[in-house]
């Protein structure tokens, strides 16, 4: 009972403070903070990593602290700064996740999330490093999310700092350049070339990873490997012409756009994963059970050739009136 309640006070406290952030976020003022830290004097350093430790586990904006973490200590103390804030408050979010939910988590999924969850904690500090070095989700959000798998803690808080370093360095020497531009500094062509180097470094990474990553991934012959061996193989394709998205959720302008655009692409590249199917397994037959076919009839029989249309539901009149 005590254990409960300590959960739901904490989750109140996390909440109340997350909606604070986010409705009182215009009105943070970066001149104001820098400012202020910079008449703190010597617990400048100290305040500044306090307000990032918690700005992070309350959603505050990290891009804006580490650009005044930069502008206000310089690229060398800045970077270690913003870093070792940063970490130690993706590290505090990720144990009031794992307090508050994971139990929860590991009891109520199942099915493709169980699967998808299992894929991450395989990949462990692998996975970590990735988004890491990747920025695909949002740095905040995420902190919660890797909290809720059953991911190490010690390889999470490891894997974020060494790799949120190249991120640290870049935007934090960012800051430094903004303020040297504001003061007259000297060598300001030099200083602003380094800063959109490191930033061009930044935006490399994702395909450098992608790169690297290729080495570990299955080839054909490896996957019809482990299906001829019968291991379950989980296959996720991301594809924003799926009208997968559309039949799950109501979204009016989606699926206008849906509408308007072209289909071809997405049943070319259905036409691929048809044939690599009947490579794995010949002699056998394939059946896409797709009901959206039924809008897209033309590019069906032109992509599928001899193709044949088995209605196997009630009549189609009277299941969609547009028909």
């Amino acid at each position: 009972m005590k254990s409960k309640l300590t959960r739901l006070v904490l989750l109140v406290i996390l909440i109340a403070g997350i909606a604070a952030v986010i409705s009182y976020r215009d009105q943070l003022d970066a001149e104001s903070l820098q400012q202020w830290l910079q008449d703190a004097g010597s617990a400048a350093p100290v305040l500044f990593m306090l307000i990032y430790v918690v700005g992070t586990v309350f959603f505050l904006p990290g891009s804006l602290l580490t650009l005044v973490g930069g502008a206000l200590f310089g690229p060398v103390l800045g970077t270690f700064y913003n870093l070792t804030a940063a970490t130690i408050g993706a590290m505090l979010s990720f144990i009031v996740a794992r307090y508050l939910a994971s139990d929860w988590v590991a009891n109520k999924t199942g099915g493709r999330m169980k699967q998808l969850i299992n894929g991450v904690e395989a990949e462990g500090w692998r996975f970590v490093a990735f988004v890491r070095l990747v920025p695909l989700f949002p740095f905040n959000l995420l902190n919660y999310a890797l909290g809720l798998t059953r991911i190490s803690f010690t390889q999470y808080s490891i894997a974020t700092y060494i790799c949120m370093l190249p991120g640290a360095i870049a935007y934090t020497y960012l800051g430094y350049i903004g303020r040297e531009a504001a003061t007259g500094g000297e060598g300001l062509v030099q200083k602003g070339m380094l800063a959109l180097a490191l930033l061009a470094v930044v935006s490399f990474l994702p395909r450098l990873i992608g790169k690297l990553r290729k080495g570990s991934m299955l080839s054909i012959t490896e996957l019809k490997q482990k299906l001829d061996a019968g291991e379950d193989v989980l296959l996720l394709d991301v594809s924003f012409l799926s009208t997968t998205a559309e039949a799950t959720m109501n979204v009016p302008t989606y699926a206008a756009w849906l509408e308007k655009n072209d289909q071809s692409v997405a049943y070319a590249y259905m036409v691929k994963l048809l044939k690599l199917l009947q490579w794995q397994r010949p002699g056998k037959r394939w059946v896409l059970k797709t009901p959206h076919h039924l809008e897209f009839l033309p590019l069906a029989k032109k992509y599928f050739g001899d193709v044949q249309f088995i209605w196997t539901h009630r009549n189609i009149n009277e299941c969609i009136h547009q028909f």
